[in-house]
């Protein structure tokens, strides 16, 4: 049997939380790829399964048994999760790369000797402020070398861990939540942890992450740590780890904690609708914005015949600042709301050599990182960084991109933006309006570097990526629809998710979530969504939705009849609504009821002569009635409107065709048909053949004006 076939085994019965099953698979895995240390270790738990079974068999009664087949059964998971973390490093070059490399280097990789080093750093860093002037700068840029290298080792190393032990996880609580380390250190930390518990679920990482959002004071720290565990939650191992639920729950009764889960799952839905967000920016607002800045600024010196056209019109520089001023509040306000409008721009960056380094793309911004200290050496490049991140609109990521790229970004700008640089009047305001430093913006602004990092790295296909939307639109990052989310206090939230999916039109995603839904939670709004009309008109049985929607359903299913009761229902309810009016005459069409549907249509028509909407019915209604010239002149006005429908094309062809007009009914359905750019003849249902034979067309005809068109 093939080695992945094999482990599928092995996981499904860890899945379906069978520790026997999963010992014996584990076994026949064992059989063809034999390893010594594993097989020993297997061996172990098979002996104390076997000791549990057969004291079972005999009838003995044990409390801890549960327990007890809890513990084996994770014993089994994290074997399975080693040999599964060899085959990954085995088929990516990328991954077992970073795993040997860290692994080669002379160096200590025990809990104590790491924390020592990261906080020695903190204390060296402290102490270069003893140092004199002339030597501190050289102390601090060998210090701040030194560091990064061992950094980006131990992130590497994590981030191509194994299995935690429970005290393993509980070293790096401490570490991550210790004010004597530093909190870039921290930060990026738990950035390699999150990639690895992508890659393989582990119970001791995501308890760590947890702990680590609950203790840390550092804000920065908790939202890194939020997000982590938050992409990383799964259903998938629950069976084997009930207390991935309990944690949950426990996190969950506070209601700080529901709200911020609220937000991040929102931010995750516009990381998820990052392209469609681009292509409305860049086909919608970016055109506007550069052709009226450029016009606006491209020449300081006038001529003669400009001024003279300033005065005699000036109305046109006040449109074209007008227009400029629209698309930056468009800009600023898709930026308020939640959209990633620098992507795209900084997107090209990228490619620059601090990226080569995998933690470059995680860690949080500082100005001594050795990789980009050559780039701000110069004072008015100092400044320009410090007057754009004081804006704080761009990620750790896009800081590092401006930076490296600043020369390059400088000779870009705008004349007037390079001149006031040069003297110092230069607003962060230019670039963005900037937003007030939150625990949200925090979360924000990671979620904008992890979300560049899997769509940019190069190497990004050889990670477990949750943004990755092939197989499903919301990807990995479908945190509120988890079953271990069950009958906790998130409940009462995922109406503002629900909202959110369907903003989007991510209807999917909105369905899956809505099925979730606890009974307690299912309002009328859970019953609109669902299109439960029966149960949404058993709360309120004149609701206008509810009816609009059940009287919608019917029609669909063409249960005219039924559906015409409730249509008439809602005008009844509702009489100030045309559209509801429209609705009963409509349902009479269908159930050749015309005179019936044609008596509210005249008095529509009569009170509201210019409404659209009436006549559109009116005329259908007239032509199905066989008063073809009444319905002629309806049509005829509403072809001749600007905001012509598709329909009236088709309509009105089917009622000049049988008034006899077949050359003038034929150019109509032709116009019709490059509306959508189809192509008749080879569609069979593209005539309501029924419709036309009972008014006397048959089928001859039919096919002959399929040839015509």
């Amino acid at each position: 049997m093939a080695t992945n076939e094999s482990l599928k085994l092995v996981d499904e019965a860890l899945q379906a939380g069978n520790c026997g099953w999963a010992i014996r698979y584990m076994e026949n895995y064992l059989a063809a790829w034999p390893e010594q240390h594993t097989s020993e270790k297997l061996a172990q738990v098979r002996e104390d399964y076997s000791r549990m079974e057969s004291y079972w068999q005999q009838g003995g009664e044990d409390p801890q048994r549960k327990t007890l087949y809890q513990r084996l059964l994770q014993r089994v998971y994290v074997l399975y999760a080693n040999v599964m973390h060899y085959h990954r490093m085995k088929a990516s070059p990328y991954q077992n790369s970073l795993y040997t490399r860290a692994r080669q280097e002379q160096r200590d990789w025990s809990l104590a000797a790491i924390r020592q080093e990261m906080e020695g750093f903190v204390s060296n860093v402290a102490m270069l402020q003893l140092e004199p002037d002339n030597k501190r700068q050289t102390k601090s840029e060998a210090l701040y070398q030194d560091h990064q290298k061992q950094i980006n080792q131990l992130f590497e190393y994590v981030l191509t861990s194994r299995q935690w032990s429970d005290g393993v996880g509980n070293h790096f609580i401490e570490m991550l939540t210790s004010p004597t380390i530093d909190s870039i250190d921290q930060q990026l930390l738990i950035a390699a942890v999150t990639l690895s518990l992508l890659n393989q679920f582990d119970m001791a990482k995501f308890r760590m992450l947890t702990e680590v959002y609950r203790l840390s004071q550092d804000e920065a720290v908790r939202q890194r740590a939020l997000v982590g565990w938050t992409l990383s939650a799964s259903d998938t191992y629950r069976n084997v780890y009930p207390e991935q639920g309990e944690l949950l729950a426990a996190l969950l009764q506070s209601e700080e904690v529901c709200q911020e889960l609220t937000e991040l799952q929102i931010q995750l839905i516009y990381c998820l609708n990052e392209e469609k967000d681009s292509r409305t920016i860049q086909k919608e607002i970016m055109p506007d914005l550069l052709k009226n800045s450029s016009e606006m600024m491209a020449n300081n010196i006038e001529t003669e015949e400009e001024r003279l056209e300033e005065v005699l019109h000036p109305e046109v520089s006040e449109e074209r600042m007008e227009q400029l001023e629209t698309s930056m509040r468009r800009m600023q306000d898709m930026q308020k709301e939640g959209v990633d409008v620098f992507y795209h721009g900084f997107s090209q960056i990228k490619r620059y050599p601090f990226f080569y380094d995998i933690s470059n793309w995680l860690v949080p911004f500082y100005e001594q990182h050795p990789d980009i200290t050559q780039f701000i050496t110069n004072s008015k490049n100092r400044y320009l960084v410090k007057k754009v991140f004081d804006a704080n609109v761009f990620c750790n990521s896009d800081k590092y991109s401006f930076v490296v790229a600043i020369h390059d970004v400088v000779n870009q700008l705008p004349q007037h933006l390079r001149e006031m640089l040069q003297r110092g009047e230069f607003s962060a305001d230019e670039l963005g309006e900037p937003m007030e430093s939150s625990a949200a913006l925090e979360r924000r602004l990671y979620l904008m570097d992890i979300y560049r990092f899997f769509r940019l790295y190069p190497h990004r296909a050889e990670l477990a990526n949750p943004f990755d939307t092939t197989v499903d639109e919301m990807g990995g990052c479908d945190f509120f629809s988890l079953a271990l989310l069950g009958d906790t206090p998130i409940e009462k939230y995922k109406v503002q998710i629900v909202r959110q999916l369907k903003k989007h039109q991510m209807n999917n995603a909105a369905q899956r979530l809505l099925k979730t839904f606890a009974e307690s939670c299912r309002d009328m709004q859970y019953y609109l969504w669902t299109q439960d009309y029966d149960h949404a008109l058993q709360l309120n049985p004149q609701h206008e939705r509810a009816l609009l929607g059940k009287g919608r359903q019917l029609y669909d299913q063409a249960r005219y009849e039924e559906a015409l009761t409730w249509f008439e229902q809602l005008s009844e309810c509702y009489p100030e609504k045309t559209s509801n009016q429209l609705y009963v005459a409509i349902c009479l069409v269908q159930l050749e009821r015309y005179e019936e549907a044609l008596k509210p249509l005249y008095r529509l028509n009569y009170e509201q002569p210019d409404n659209d909407a009436v006549n559109r019915v009116l005329a259908w209604t007239l032509t199905c009635q066989g008063k073809l010239e009444q319905a002629a002149n309806i049509y005829e006005q509403l072809i001749s409107r600007e905001q012509q429908k598709d329909d009236d094309l088709k309509n009105y062809g089917y009622c000049l065709w049988l008034q006899g007009q077949v050359f003038r009914a034929s150019e109509l359905f032709r116009q019709y048909c490059q509306r959508f750019q189809q192509s008749p003849s080879l569609q069979t249902d593209f005539f309501d053949i029924e419709w036309l034979k009972v008014r006397g067309i048959n089928s001859v005809e039919v096919n002959m004006m399929l040839s015509l068109l």
